[in-house]
């Protein structure tokens, strides 16, 4: 049966028609590229739409430790630059659905280096099956590892200090580091969530001598942590005009 409904909000452009269109994009970037044409389109979806060609100029690429970088999304090239450097696994924060992710893991394949995905948010306190995503994931895979997000300034930090925590044993404050103005993290707007989180384990977990792993399971609570997050408007706007997801 036709959904009228449906129809009038894809023609109306509403928040249904928002959600059709992301979900068809998704979906086309997951399937193999097979013709030049999708090639040629995943290049466009990666250098336009992504904004990978603010990249070119900076890829927000660093090293962390002998086992760690950190970059921004990478395009084909930086993934065989990574794998000439030693890197032996990519690991995508990002969720799939855009051109330059099966580009990406093309790479991958091509330059015999791993490829793994925990998705991570930039702007929310991270779920608990999430952090055990990547408590079991980060231990398992070939190092050194590259761990990149779009910009490389959130998701990276995070994802950065929970390989510091998970794999590394780093404490509170080293992994606290990753979150700096330095790599273009804000604080003080909605992605201080992040350091919320950060400061919840130094403060209730470290500190009361817990693991980790036991800190998630008995202690977190995401839904406590944007309540403790001060942004402020300007903040915000600039990470609204930075389009960082």
């Amino acid at each position: 049966m036709i959904d009228l409904a449906a129809l009038r909000q894809i023609a109306r452009g509403g928040p249904r028609a928002r959600k059709a269109r992301r979900r068809a994009r998704a979906e086309r970037w997951r399937r193999p590229l097979e013709t030049p044409r999708d090639r040629r389109e995943a290049w466009q979806s990666l250098l336009f739409s992504d904004h990978g060609f603010l990249r070119l100029v900076y890829r927000n690429r660093h090293r962390v430790t002998a086992l760690l970088w950190r970059s921004a999304q990478p395009s084909p090239s930086d993934v065989a630059s990574a794998a000439r450097a030693g890197v032996r696994t990519v690991v995508s924060l990002r969720a799939d659905g855009f051109g330059g992710d099966p580009l990406e893991r093309e790479a991958c394949v091509r330059n015999g280096i791993g490829f793994a995905r925990v998705v991570l948010q930039s702007r929310m306190a991270p779920p608990k099956a999430v952090l055990r995503q990547a408590m079991e994931v980060f231990p398992t895979l070939q190092t050194p590892v590259l761990l990149h997000c779009k910009s490389g300034a959130d998701r990276a930090g995070l994802g950065s200090a929970l390989w510091l925590i998970i794999v590394e044993g780093a404490t509170a404050a080293e992994a606290q580091r990753q979150l700096s103005l330095r790599f273009g993290h804000i604080k003080h707007a909605r992605t201080g969530v992040l350091d919320a989180f950060l400061e919840a384990w130094a403060q209730t977990g470290e500190a009361a001598g817990l693991t980790f792993a036991e800190w998630v399971d008995t202690v977190y609570d995401p839904d406590a942590l944007p309540k403790r997050v001060k942004t402020n408007r300007l903040a915000d706007a600039l990470l609204a005009v930075m389009a960082r997801e």
